[in-house]
């Protein structure tokens, strides 16, 4: 089966189920934590699960996928497809429609200029945008009509659904951000702060990494939606407080990412006022490895891997002795039990796209300490740490601030040890971590570290445009205001060769084939990405919160307009 067969009509118009709603707002307010606190509510300046998810409750994308991970539109009048003449025979371009009278929560149309805007503002030659993957071989975007948009590939796009499809991808008011394009992106404030949108919230009042305060939209397209008048939207703290803040204390209705073992959350969960939720989608908490020198003294913009490779870590011996001394099943059984599984894969679903290696499954320190011994490291003082040619084998291991992740810290400093590294823990406020503020050096962007740990995920069942951040080309850099995902700053002519490959195969095998493929060149092949837990999602909702369904494939609050207070 090919892609380009799915396309004649196995994606259909599906709506979303109606739910009974007296009138708008009728349910009073509804309070939402989320530990990491959001920072921005513009997904295109922040890579940050915490700033798209939160920016979802505003912005809208054209598609998004349900909670089955099929496609559904939003803004769009239906799925284009083939078969329905929205995808063209050649597949080198889609063409959108958007629904009769859509409209921007300030009550003008929504309309195709704002779509294209929405392409031109990611795209700008002078700007950085988180999201630039998703724009990966758009040639052209282009205003057909009021209501239709036509996007044409430099190649035919078996999978086409990339640009304005999921939340990391919404569409921006073109009147809003007109003067915000390009460099100027991150001075707008006030758009960046305070997004127009067509959601069904609004938002009233916005204060960085501390609270949201929304209301519902007058404007939304459904007269009955949302059931809430209100939205509290809380940042900050950690796991623990989130988790008992719904569980325990009910202060709050839904708290999201309960990174937590699994019997702290049991214990929460029978104190009656709430239930967890659970489910597996493509979510891992990694290990990057930094490729270039990782020191805020070099000239900004240097940060190459050719001008100025990682002192160490530029040796894969090293890279894969750090891997092998690590025991992944103990992290599992000591960070997430039943919600965590252990994985060597970038991208361990759908199965379909996860190779299933299994090379770093076993804990081998010995094998670690004969590759740093071929590597030319050894401990020539008796100190217990490694060195070669005068330096010491030291290394900078950050992350966010968060309970299971600093027992995992813990931990693997500890094997490290044993191999002979000398790890120095750091843990950042994950607002900031995460927050993407070209301004901050404690971004995960910067990555002004020698290692970093945190988890990230994509959109869909199909990992595209995922694997496409690792372009050359796509690492943070001060011309793009530190935007990009290509985080540790791999750079391999073959692998872009390959970006490019599974852009145009629409044999289903044949991509899996190829997408696992990229998979290993970013981890078994060099470990350059060091995979650890395949996190299972676990959010927890107040036993009074109806409408809600754990989403893996899209924000966790992709149908917040559904959701109802339970009489």
């Amino acid at each position: 089966m090919t892609v380009k067969t799915l396309l004649m009509g196995a994606v259909a118009s599906i709506g979303l189920a109606p739910a009974a709603f007296a009138e708008r707002g009728a349910d009073g307010q509804v309070s939402i934590i989320y530990w990491q606190a959001p920072s921005i509510l513009n997904p295109y300046l922040s890579g940050g699960t915490k700033d798209i998810e939160s920016a979802s409750l505003v912005l809208e994308p054209l598609a998004r996928y349900n909670e089955t991970g099929v496609m559904v539109p939003f803004l769009a009048e239906e799925i284009p497809t083939v078969a329905n003449g929205g995808v063209s025979e050649d597949l080198t371009s889609i063409t959108w429609k958007i629904a009769e009278g859509m409209a921007w929560s300030d009550g003008t149309p929504v309309t195709s200029a704002d779509v294209k805007f929405t392409a031109d503002y990611c795209m700008h030659p002078e700007g950085g945008c988180a999201q630039a993957a998703f724009f990966d071989g758009v040639e052209n975007v282009e205003a057909v009509d009021d209501l239709t948009v036509k996007v044409t590939f430099n190649q035919p796009k078996p999978n086409p659904y990339g640009p304005f499809v999921g939340g990391q991808s919404p569409i921006i008011q073109a009147a809003q951000f007109a003067d915000c394009l390009g460099a100027k992106a991150p001075e707008c404030t006030e758009a960046n702060f305070n997004p127009i949108g067509t959601g069904p919230f609004v938002v009233d009042d916005f204060r960085p990494n501390d609270v949201i305060q929304f209301s519902a939209n007058d404007n939304y397209r459904d007269p009955a939606k949302p059931a809430f008048a209100s939205v509290t939207f809380k940042g900050g703290g950690d796991a623990a407080a989130a988790g008992r803040s719904v569980l325990e204390t009910g202060e709050f209705d839904y708290a999201w990412n309960l990174q937590l073992a699994p019997d702290v959350i049991a214990r929460m969960e029978a104190a009656g006022k709430g239930t967890a939720i659970a489910g597996f989608g493509p979510l891992v908490e990694r290990i990057e490895m930094n490729m270039t020198d990782p020191s805020p003294d070099l000239p900004e913009g240097e940060r190459s891997t050719v001008a100025h490779p990682h002192p160490i870590l530029s040796d894969i011996r090293v890279r894969e002795a750090l891997s092998k001394a690590i025991d992944r099943a103990l992290l599992v059984e000591v960070g997430y039990g039943q919600a965590g599984k252990v994985t060597c894969d970038l991208v361990p679903a759908p199965d379909m796209f996860a190779g299933g290696d299994q090379h770093c499954y076993e804990q081998d320190i010995e094998g670690a300490k004969a590759l740093l011994d071929e590597a030319g490291w050894t401990d020539t003082d008796g100190d217990g740490i490694r060195d070669k040619d005068g330096m010491k084998l030291e290394l900078l291991y950050q992350t966010s601030t968060n309970a299971v992740r600093q027992d995992f810290q813990a931990l693997i400093k500890q094997w490290w040890s044993e191999i002979g590294v000398e790890t120095e823990l750091r843990n950042l406020d994950a607002s900031v971590f995460f927050g993407g503020d070209p301004g901050s050096p404690d971004t995960f962007q910067k990555f002004y570290a020698d290692v970093e740990m945190y988890a990230n995920t994509f959109n869909g069942t199909d990992p595209q445009q995922y694997l496409a951040a690792y372009r050359c080309g796509g690492e943070p850099k001060p011309s793009s205001q530190w935007q990009g995902e290509n985080i540790n700053r791999f750079c391999d002519p073959e692998y872009d060769a390959l970006i490019d490959e599974l852009a145009r195969t629409g044999d289903i095998e044949k991509r899996a084939e190829i997408a696992i493929k990229m998979n290993n060149m970013l981890t078994k092949d060099t470990f350059t990405i060091v995979p650890l837990v395949h996190r299972g999602r676990v959010s927890a909702h107040a036993n009074s919160l109806g409408g809600v369904k754990l989403n893996v494939w899209d924000s966790e609050l992709w149908n917040v307009a559904d959701w109802y207070r339970v009489k």
